[in-house]
């Protein structure tokens, strides 16, 4: 009987000894395996997609305690890419993105909850055109392991949101063109 209680005692302080040291890790994300797009319907005939090509998130995950993680995403708006280039010109032009005054968007998170198994709420601070309004991320944690090739600890995300453009000053079209844009992020990450 002590050789059970000392074996339970010992799993025990094992694990409170790991939970100790948990902390707050901050992860390299792999741009080769990452994608910030968003679409919109247009005039209710088509759903018009678009990408950034120049992004950069900043990834800190404590996996014992995920109300401690934290993601930040500056994006460069005059990366948007559509595959027409003329409706590129359009949107950064001062009638919609106005990239001229305002080069570059926002995600500042300021709440991380766990809302089911492999579920993430992730609220924050958005800022388009300068300016802000809180949105929540939708965030699925497809994989949270060791790397296969990389041989470290890795995560893969997939996160959405709806936003509505005309929240940030760019109304025009609207209704015509949807208000509503929908936002996908996805990508890989490894430990720094």
């Amino acid at each position: 009987m002590k050789s059970v209680r000392f074996g339970m005692l010992a799993v025990a302080a094992s694990f409170l000894a790991t939970a100790a040291v948990a902390e707050p890790v901050a992860y390299d994300v792999d741009m080769s395996h990452a994608n910030l797009a968003f679409d919109y319907n247009h005039l209710g005939y088509s759903t018009t997609d678009g990408r950034f090509g120049t992004w950069t998130p900043t990834l800190i995950i404590d996996e014992a305690n995920p109300a401690n993680s934290k993601v930040d995403v500056e994006i460069d708006v005059n990366s948007l890419n559509t595959f027409w280039e003329a409706r590129d010109t359009h949107l950064k032009s001062a009638d919609l993105f106005d990239v001229a005054k305002f080069p570059s968007a926002t995600f500042k998170s300021t709440k991380v909850e766990q809302v089911g198994e492999k579920k993430l709420e992730v609220t924050g601070d958005l800022t388009i055109r300068g300016i802000t309004k809180p949105t929540v991320l939708e965030v699925v944690v497809n994989q949270l392991g060791e790397h296969p090739m990389a041989k470290k600890q890795a995560v893969g995300l997939d996160a959405t949101t709806t936003i509505k453009r005309s929240d940030f000053g760019m109304a025009m079209a609207v209704p015509y063109v949807s208000d509503e844009v929908n936002i996908n992020i996805s990508f890989e990450a490894t430990v720094k």
